[in-house]
């Protein structure tokens, strides 16, 4: 495994993501981890309720991440496709 001088840092906010999670819009399945932002492949709209329990509708471009904390991304009104999760 090659050295990680980064090791014992704490991540913050601002820290590169740590995981990647494929997701499934689901209209009720929370995600496993509250992201820190979104990755799609396809651009398109992505609804998702927030960390903080809001519900609304965000355009991502593909390839591009779009820093924002989600515990859902929900499959009605979502049409971005190949969404993956930072965290």
């Amino acid at each position: 495994m090659p050295h990680d001088a980064f090791l014992d840092f704490q991540p913050g906010l601002q820290s590169p993501a740590l995981h990647l999670e494929p997701i499934t819009p689901s209209d009720t399945a929370d995600l496993a981890r509250v992201t820190r932002a979104l990755n799609v492949a396809g651009a398109g709209s992505v609804r998702v309720v927030t960390v903080t329990g809001q519900t609304g509708d965000i355009h991502v471009a593909a390839g591009i991440p779009f820093p924002i904390r989600v515990v859902r991304v929900l499959a009605t009104g979502t049409t971005a496709t190949g969404i993956t999760g930072l965290s």
